[in-house]
């Protein structure tokens, strides 16, 4: 087992893993590397947009949410597989609640930028 790192070590190490983890989910799952590509379009277009300071960033903190909320999703349905590859009624609920955590991150960023561009 190893030592658990203090200080500048810790947030080094912790950095390292969280950019494998990044670098994971991109490789693997095409939901992260649709909801990149949305952000690498709709950020612009929110820094661009003629609206408020605060406006400005809920627009871009919704695309965040929808991004952990994917990786959150992304990571539980990679534990579920590990724990085991078969059909069963406690895993399918956790991997449909997870889902579902997605589906409403992104309406809220889709009433969110209604709100704020479309129907202001």
């Amino acid at each position: 087992m190893t030592a658990k790192q203090r200080g500048v070590a810790r947030l080094y190490f912790a950095t390292i893993y969280s950019i494998r983890g990044l670098t994971a989910a991109f490789r693997s799952e095409a939901a992260i590397r649709q909801e990149l590509a949305a952000m690498a379009i709709l950020v612009p277009v929110a820094m661009m947009a003629d609206v408020t300071t605060t406006e400005r960033l809920l627009l871009i903190i919704c695309l965040f949410i929808v991004l952990i909320t994917e990786l959150l999703n992304s990571a539980i349905e990679a534990l579920s597989d590990r724990v085991s590859t078969e059909i069963h009624v406690l895993i399918a609920k956790a991997k449909n609640i997870a889902s579902a955590a997605v589906f409403v991150a992104l309406i809220l960023a889709a009433i969110c930028w209604f709100t704020i561009l479309v129907y202001p």
